[in-house]
């Protein structure tokens, strides 16, 4: 129902306007709000075992990386000169990982910067029962993106850190 909701919005932006650029992403996090980053650092902050998925991979996607890449491609969009190609592209960080590899690279940041850290316990998906079954491989490629725009994701090792860096630092009991 979710995949087919999301569809059904991207046909009817298409349809509205010929003209249009749909980002497809995936395994979003931030500083901000609820996502996977904070919730493992909260849980490393109670326990020192945590139970990760890790049968299932994806780009691991900063929001921060995907609002500078829509501010720069709104900049191009609106210049003249230059012809695009307007449609659907993917947009995520660039490489792939499990979730049980992006929970440890984020403890590992933290913990070299002074957060909490726990050890990470692999777990098949099965562990954690969903209403909802998520695919075991959703990685997508931003080579069309990357082409079209002149715009490239860092890798999500590097991303991952900055926002690690921001959590950890911030002094607000809120952050984490």
């Amino acid at each position: 129902v979710y995949g087919a909701s999301k569809l059904a919005g991207e046909l009817a932006v298409a349809e509205a306007n010929p003209r249009h650029v749909i980002l497809r992403t995936g395994l979003v996090y931030s500083p901000f709000g609820k996502n996977f980053i904070k919730t493992i650092l909260r849980l490393a902050g109670e326990h020192e075992e945590i139970a990760v998925v890790a049968d299932q991979w994806g780009n691991p996607t900063s929001a921060l990386d995907l609002a500078d890449a829509i501010l720069g491609i709104s900049a191009q969009l609106t210049r003249s000169g230059r012809d695009f190609v307007f449609g659907l592209y993917h947009l995520v960080g660039a490489g792939t990982a499990s979730r049980a590899d992006l929970a440890r690279h984020a403890l590992s940041a933290s913990h070299a910067l002074g957060g909490p850290w726990a050890h990470v316990r692999d777990v098949a998906t099965s562990a954690f029962p969903t209403p909802a079954r998520r695919p075991i491989n959703s990685s997508l490629s931003s080579a069309k993106f990357t082409a079209a725009f002149r715009w490239s994701m860092p890798p999500w090792q590097y991303s991952v850190e900055c926002t690690v860096r921001r959590l950890v630092q911030s002094t607000s009991s809120e952050t984490i």
